[in-house]
Formats: structure tokens, C-alpha cells, sequence
């Protein structure tokens, strides 16, 4: 393998990140592989610490499934690695998902291992382990990995060399959650050779260096995380910047003494950044390009990074589902690279679907996609595949989309009842569910209103049962806390209405409960 990914990125689609890892390990073994605020570490430890997983997973005997709960450094990315080389089917959860959707998500994949570490993110393993077992989800096994040792039921795990059945690229090796297009949590299958095409794709529209260095800021166990932290450094060889909390300053400081070149964070990030008082976006001098999504791009904040930092603005449309359906390049006119979601991606077949008649061949509707970049689908839901996929196949995303005369795709709409906050896709109808279990609470609609920073903030619409006092802001967050919810799902304005809007059909409905809580005044506000 003498080629570099740069010059001929779509050749490296049959390699896995555990084959990139093994590489630069015997060749770059004491330059940096990821490097976060307070630690570095190389290649070659790197590859050790996969291996420690690998040996970790197989002394378990016979065990289909992991589930991969780990903030967001060298210690995530090495367990998917060494779950890849041991065969096992890793199943990667947030690290600031909660103890209800952990065991959600635990069970939904028949796993009774649970690969953490001792103190996530602040809360210690025994107050997880206690929590999980309250919901009927004990782990039969527990993995702790730290970026020095793997133990197993405390014990430290040994190397025996025995032969495992390792993945083949094309192998589901991982499932991802994501809340998708349609309603609850689901596991995404996930293959390497799709993030590979995803990431020789970003390689071509960024004319990417060999020199390359990555601050990769996304939520690592998602799409978007994903190919940015987790494949495109391995496929680099060159070292990722993360971090474990996103903090603004924070971020800038570790890129500027780094010499990063490309950045990797959703727009709730970025504006954090740009809006941040301590630090000098200015002093990100070697920054070439920002890709950024997870949400709508707003154009007058990417121009204005662009022009403190001089790196360009790209981004792609898609999904955890489908990967892409367009892209935007460097080569791309500001218009387009700010104002649109690009150009249909020539290794995707992308229709668009008009939605009367489910048809082909309009310019604006509901896309839908076939190719390289998708996925196989949802783990183990018929149901869910079956609103997910066409009957001849194709991917359906949650959107409504309009395709100029020259490919170019823009967002007019959403099908999907979901929130997008900082990136996060929140089902309304989880939280929905989440608050309507409240003794007080009769109805329940969660909406996002317009936020500058996070795009869209959560807020919940409630009417009361009778007799009953209405919880206030505090009250509600509090009581849902104390069930495990994730802090995404965590409503950040209440409005208490004397009734719910409904429509004609029944439902409830939701446009004018988002009139009435934007100005709706005197109720509860975060």
C-alpha cells in the first residue's frame, strides 16, 4: 500500500480503519493518532489499545453484540477498532445519552455487555450500573477502557492470540442510534466500506493535502462524527483533534497550537465559536475548510467565519441513513457553498418524489436515494425499514427539497416530526411520550422554536389534568431527570394552555401550538 489516500482516495475503499491503524503503527508509530487538550496518543499505542479490546471481547466466549458507551477520544475509536478485529458487532451509543435511552438501545440490540469507562463524562460506572439494572438492563459483563488499560469485571484483560473471525468491510460491524425520520430511537447498520466512499468523497471536494490535520468536534458515534473522526484520520494518517466536551475556547485554543486544516463540527458549533469573547478565530491561520450540517447552514454566520478565518464553508446533505444525497466543493461559487445544500453527489442515484403521487421526475418533493453511500437499513424493525425504504429499494428522507436546473438541492420543508437542536435530532413524539407519563400532565406536543445559536430550541406545550397543580419548568426537568432522559430531550421552555389545539382530524396540531407558545408570555423559560 504505497499510495496515499489524497491521490486516489476511491481506492481505498476496500481497507478498513483497523488495516489503516495496523499501517501506521509500523510506519508513523510515534506520531500523534488523536490528541485532546490534556493527552496524546500515537499510532502505536493506538493500535495496542485496540488489541487490548480485541483480547478483552474474546475472553467473553460467544458474544454477538457490544454496546460502546464512551466519550469522545482515543478510548471510543480504538473499542470500535478492536470490536472490528475481534468480530463482534459494536453498538455505539452518545455519551450524552442517558441511562433510559442506554438500556433502550441495549436491549434493542441483545446486548449484555456495556464497554465503558470508569467516570463518563462525570457520572461514575457504579451510579450507570446501578441505574441500568433498575431498568432491567444489568450488563453481564463490564468493559472499562482507559487510554492505558482494558479491564473485564475488574479484572485486567490478557492477550491468549486466539484466532478471531474478523469483519470484512462490507460486513454490518457496527449499529449507531439515531431518531431517524420516524418516531422512537433506532439502530442504523453500518459498514466501513460506506464511510470510506463517504470520506473519499469529502477528500475529492476539499482537494484535501497528505498534510492534513483534523479537529473533529461531532458527536463521534454518528454519521457526521463518524467519518470525520473516526475513518478520515485513519485513512490520513494524520492526527484528529478532539475533544470530550465541546467547549468553545477550548476548541479554538487546541486548533490554533495544532495547526488544524480542516474543521468538523455541526452550525450550533461554529456560531458558538464565532459568538465566543475569549478567544481569536483569527488565530486559526492554517484552517483551509469548515464542513459543518447536522442542521440548516445559516449564510450569514458561515460568511462571517469565512472571512475571520479565511477556511471555506462545505457541507452535505443526507442522513445517518442515507450518508449523502448532495455535496458542496471548494470550487463552488459562495451562493452556492452557503445557500444550498450543494450539488447532486455523482455516485448517488437521487430522485425526487412528488408527494401526491409517489412519482418520479418532479424537482420538488421528498428525495429519495440509492447507492454507495447508504446504508443497509435499521437493525432488527421491519417496521421501521418499511417506512424508511421504497418498495424497489431507495431511501427516503424526512425532507422536502427543490433541484435547480443545474443540480443544486435546497431544504424548503420537513416531513419528519423532529427537533433539530445543535446538530441532535430529537423525535418530538420520545419526548412527547417522556413528559405524558407526568401525573399533571394530560396533553403533550413538543415543538422547536427558532433559536440563533442552536437553530431550534425544545419546548413543550402542555394542558393539565383536572385537580391538578402545573409543574413548572424546573419541576418537570427535574422529575424527568430523575428517570434517566437523555439532557438533549429536556424541554427548555414549558407553556401550560388551558386547551390543546387540535385539527380536524383529530391530531394534535402542531403549526398553531407553535404560534401560541412563541407568544404565549409568563410561562416557564430555561
Amino acid at each position: 500500500m504505497t499510495v496515499e489516500f489524497t491521490s486516489a482516495p476511491e481506492r481505498f475503499t476496500d481497507y478498513s480503519v483497523s488495516d489503516m491503524v495496523r499501517r501506521w503503527a509500523e510506519e508513523r508509530p510515534n506520531e500523534p493518532a488523536y490528541i485532546s487538550p490534556n493527552e496524546s496518543t500515537t499510532w502505536a499505542e493506538y493500535d495496542r489499545l485496540a488489541d487490548d479490546v480485541r483480547a478483552a471481547l474474546l475472553s467473553l466466549g460467544d458474544i454477538p453484540a457490544v454496546t460502546v458507551y464512551l466519550p469522545d477520544t482515543v478510548a471510543l475509536h480504538a473499542t470500535l477498532v478492536g470490536a472490528y478485529r475481534a468480530g463482534v458487532l459494536a453498538v455505539a451509543v452518545g455519551a450524552r445519552s442517558g441511562p433510559a435511552e442506554l438500556a433502550h438501545l441495549m436491549a434493542a440490540a441483545g446486548s449484555t455487555v456495556l464497554v465503558t469507562t470508569g467516570d463518563n463524562r462525570g457520572r461514575p460506572v457504579a451510579e450507570l450500573s446501578s441505574d441500568l439494572s433498575a431498568r432491567d438492563a444489568t450488563p453481564a459483563h463490564l468493559v472499562l477502557v482507559d487510554p492505558t488499560e482494558v479491564t473485564v469485571d475488574g479484572s485486567r484483560a490478557v492477550d491468549d492470540h486466539r484466532v478471531s473471525a474478523e469483519f470484512s468491510v462490507d460486513d454490518v460491524c457496527m449499529l449507531n442510534s439515531t431518531s431517524g425520520t420516524t418516531g422512537r430511537p433506532k439502530l442504523v447498520m453500518q459498514t466501513q466500506r460506506r464511510w470510506n466512499a463517504f470520506a473519499a468523497i469529502a477528500c475529492r471536494n476539499a482537494a484535501m493535502r497528505p498534510e492534513e490535520v483534523v479537529a473533529a468536534f461531532v458527536p463521534a458515534p454518528f454519521g457526521f462524527g463518524l467519518w470525520t473522526a473516526h475513518f478520515l484520520p485513519a485513512l490520513l494518517g494524520r492526527p484528529a483533534l478532539v475533544l470530550d466536551r465541546f467547549d468553545a475556547a477550548t476548541a479554538i485554543d487546541l486548533m490554533a497550537r495544532h495547526h488544524a486544516t480542516i474543521l468538523a463540527c455541526v452550525s450550533t458549533q461554529f456560531r458558538m465559536m464565532l459568538h465566543n469573547q475569549s478567544s481569536d478565530l483569527a488565530r486559526l491561520d492554517t484552517l483551509r475548510v469548515m464542513f459543518t450540517g447536522g442542521e440548516a447552514v445559516p449564510y450569514t454566520e458561515a460568511a462571517r467565519f469565512e472571512e475571520v478565518t479565511g477556511a471555506l464553508v462545505l457541507q452535505f446533505y443526507g442522513s445517518n441513513e442515507t450518508g449523502a444525497a448532495s455535496a458542496t466543493t471548494i470550487y463552488d461559487d459562495e451562493r452556492t457553498r452557503l445557500g444550498t445544500g450543494g450539488r447532486l453527489i455523482d455516485e448517488m442515484r437521487v430522485r425526487v418524489l412528488d408527494d401526491g403521487t409517489g412519482q418520479g421526475g418532479v424537482r420538488r418533493g421528498q428525495p429519495a436515494v440509492r447507492g454507495p453511500l447508504m446504508s443497509p437499513g435499521y437493525w432488527n424493525d421491519a417496521a421501521a425499514n418499511a417506512e424508511l425504504f421504497t418498495e424497489d429499494g431507495w431511501i427516503l428522507l424526512g425532507d422536502i427539497v427543490e433541484v435547480d436546473e443545474t443540480d443544486r438541492l435546497r431544504v424548503v420543508g420537513r416531513l419528519a416530526d423532529l427537533i433539530i437542536r445543535g446538530g441532535k435530532n430529537i423525535s418530538a413524539l420520545e419526548v412527547e411520550d417522556f413528559i405524558r407519563e407526568h401525573p399533571a400532565v394530560e396533553m403533550v406536543a413538543a415543538v422547536g422554536l427558532p433559536d440563533p445559536i442552536f437553530g431550534e430550541r425544545l419546548c413543550a406545550a402542555i394542558t393539565v389534568t383536572p385537580e391538578s397543580d402545573p409543574p413548572t419548568l424546573e419541576q418537570l426537568t427535574s422529575w424527568l431527570r430523575q428517570r434517566g432522559i437523555t439532557r438533549e430531550y429536556l424541554p427548555e421552555r414549558l407553556r401550560v394552555l388551558e386547551a390543546m389545539p387540535v385539527a380536524p382530524g383529530g391530531k394534535i396540531a402542531k403549526a398553531r401550538v407553535r404560534q401560541l407558545v412563541q407568544t404565549n408570555a409568563g410561562d416557564d423559560d430555561a
